[in-house]
């Protein structure tokens, strides 16, 4: 017969009684997802990063469609100190400055969207076959290396000057653009802007400019440390003769294309800064340089192209419930 047990309360032990849970040791956690934890600092710089970006870029540019800018990249690396730079407001400036920048250095300013892809393709395809460097640069392209950027050419810049021109074209209007550009633009060793280049080439105000002296201050501006306004060689009187045609001065010249760069002044420029393609070598010769100061006279109205020859350059847009700047001029006796 087999003896039977009680169960007891307390002191006696099963053998599942002897069975003991082991301890978790503190030195060795159990494993947890960390993939979560490793992204948030990353995500959390690349937040912060772009921001800064934001800053260094947007912002200065969006601020600049109001204020005035202090100074700029190019004034910053100029090797003549101090620079002479004085800003003045768009209708301070005469509208022969404006027409003539736009003759010399872009003409479908007021048509494209920053880039004159025409101009790029003709230079592209020029430069693959050719040692003598082309260049497409826009007026806006060029206020935002002026702004912002170094002179000389490579990718890394290059590829800066097209986020700030896309930021400038999206931020600002036209009339912006080239009233800023117009203040800011080299026309000698340490002379930046117009009204300082009136005052120093003509002792007048900006508002004062003449055709034929607006025409002589746009000539230089592929090359102004190295080209001179008051005494210009025979490639920047041709090329001063050629812009006051384009802009509808006077009798128009016989050369339609834009008088061609010398080789050996060619060399002295960056081929990221040239505007305008070089006409093809059958281009008619320039007219002679006697003839500029005769070609417009500041009170000379523009007269109509003949029908065999380029249009004159476009009015510049006004905008919507403008006055105009200045009276038209009236034609002489």
């Amino acid at each position: 017969m087999h003896e039977r047990h009680e169960p007891r309360l307390g002191g006696s032990t099963t053998p599942s009684d002897n069975l003991t849970v082991p301890k978790r040791s503190r030195s060795s956690p159990s494993p947890r997802p960390t993939r979560g934890r490793k992204r948030r600092p990353l995500l959390r710089l690349l937040f912060w990063l772009l921001l800064i970006a934001l800053a260094l870029t947007v912002l200065p540019v969006a601020l600049l469609r109001w204020i005035p800018p202090p100074t700029t990249a190019f004034m910053l690396q100029s090797d003549t100190t101090p620079v002479r730079y004085r800003w003045v407001a768009r209708d301070k400036i005469a509208e022969t400055a404006r027409r003539a920048v736009v003759a010399a250095e872009d003409q479908k300013f007021w048509d494209h969207k920053g880039f004159d892809l025409e101009a790029i393709e003709k230079a592209y395809a020029h430069n693959q076959k050719s040692r003598r460097k082309r260049g497409a640069s826009t007026i806006s392209q060029q206020t935002a290396k002026n702004l912002f950027l170094w002179s000389g050419g490579g990718y890394f810049r290059k590829g800066l000057e097209v986020g700030y021109t896309l930021l400038i074209e999206t931020l600002w209007p036209k009339q912006r653009i080239l009233e800023v550009y117009l203040n800011i633009a080299e026309f000698g060793p340490g002379i930046y802007g117009v009204e300082a280049a009136a005052q120093a080439y003509f002792k007048k105000p900006a508002k004062a400019l003449s055709a034929s002296e607006a025409a002589r201050l746009a000539a230089v501006l592929p090359s102004p440390r190295r080209w001179s306004v008051l005494n210009p060689g025979s490639y920047v009187q041709s090329r001063s003769n050629w812009i006051l045609g384009q802009m509808g001065y006077g009798r128009r010249p016989t050369v339609v294309e834009e008088p061609e760069l010398p080789p050996e002044m060619e060399r002295d420029l960056d081929p990221a800064d040239l505007t305008d393609s070089l006409p093809a070598p059958e281009a008619e010769p320039a007219v002679p340089a006697e003839t500029i100061a005769q070609a417009a006279p500041a009170d000379l109205a523009p007269e109509p192209a003949p029908p065999d020859q380029a249009p004159a350059l476009p009015e510049e847009p006004a905008p919507a419930n403008a006055t105009p700047d200045e009276p038209a001029a009236a034609a002489p006796p």
